[in-house]
């Protein structure tokens, strides 16, 4: 593992980013990052795409309205995939748009990870998205190679404390993402409604027709889906599981 360095984004936001080349350095990473652990951890996968503007805007109030405040009102730390983009930049505005304090740690393959002021290596590499604290930049060339890693790291810093995943829209990495979070154990709360991998997970929540793919994390039984336009039950959901821990 290297030294963990900082890096400073166009609006002069910083953060800090420690390099992993094995999983057994994860403990050690999240210690140099300074993160402190044993604490709520919130996990968000999915994406954002072929969203109607009008169930954008619902998405958005998702982060916005309920799990950038319960983040901040726990101190819970989110870990995300932490690029520019879908998903992680909504939680980015979000911490931002509340002067969040909370730890929000991107988890990105090493290889398509674009540092500021850098050069993309491949057409598939991205940004990091700037209002995220801590980058930890994992083994990898293709998307999904951080899925195993994101789904450690929350559990890291969870330690005994309650962690929770939210799943919103996604494609064909957010089944993987999500298989890794319930093999941790971790709950996965639906927000059905916002299309795709969410709406079939939901579906096969309700005995419909849906992906094979949903079939073991249905059989965990850490998964419930919650409708968009309920943020009030959303809320709830997160709190029942955070209080857990108190």
């Amino acid at each position: 593992m290297s030294t963990p360095f900082q890096v400073t984004f166009s609006m002069q936001s910083t953060a800090a980013i420690a390099e992993l080349e094995s999983l057994e350095q994860v403990s050690a990473a999240v210690r140099s990052l300074q993160i402190d652990h044993d604490r709520p951890v919130l996990v968000v996968i999915g994406g954002a795409s072929k969203l109607s503007p009008a169930d954008y805007e619902l998405v958005k109030q998702v982060f916005e309205w309920v799990l950038a405040p319960i983040a901040q009102r726990w101190q819970a730390a989110v870990v995300d995939g932490g690029t520019d983009a879908g998903v992680m930049r909504l939680m980015g505005h979000a911490r931002e748009q509340i002067a969040g304090t909370f730890p929000l740690v991107g988890v990105t393959p090493i290889e398509l990870a674009v540092l500021p002021g850098e050069e993309a290596l491949s057409e598939s590499a991205a940004p990091l998205e700037p209002h995220h604290s801590h980058f930890l930049l994992v083994p990898g060339s293709d998307w999904g190679d951080e899925s195993h890693w994101l789904a450690t790291v929350a559990t890291e810093i969870a330690k005994s404390s309650p962690s929770v995943t939210v799943l919103v829209n996604g494609g064909d990495i957010t089944w993987k993402d999500a298989l890794k979070n319930v093999e941790q154990l971790r709950p996965l709360l639906v927000i059905d409604g916002t299309g795709r991998t969410a709406n079939l997970l939901a579906a096969g929540l309700r005995g419909e027709p849906t992906d094979d793919r949903a079939i073991p994390l249905i059989e965990s039984g850490l998964v419930q889906s919650i409708e968009l336009t309920d943020l009030e039950r959303l809320r709830s959901a997160i709190e029942t599981i955070f209080q857990q821990g108190h």
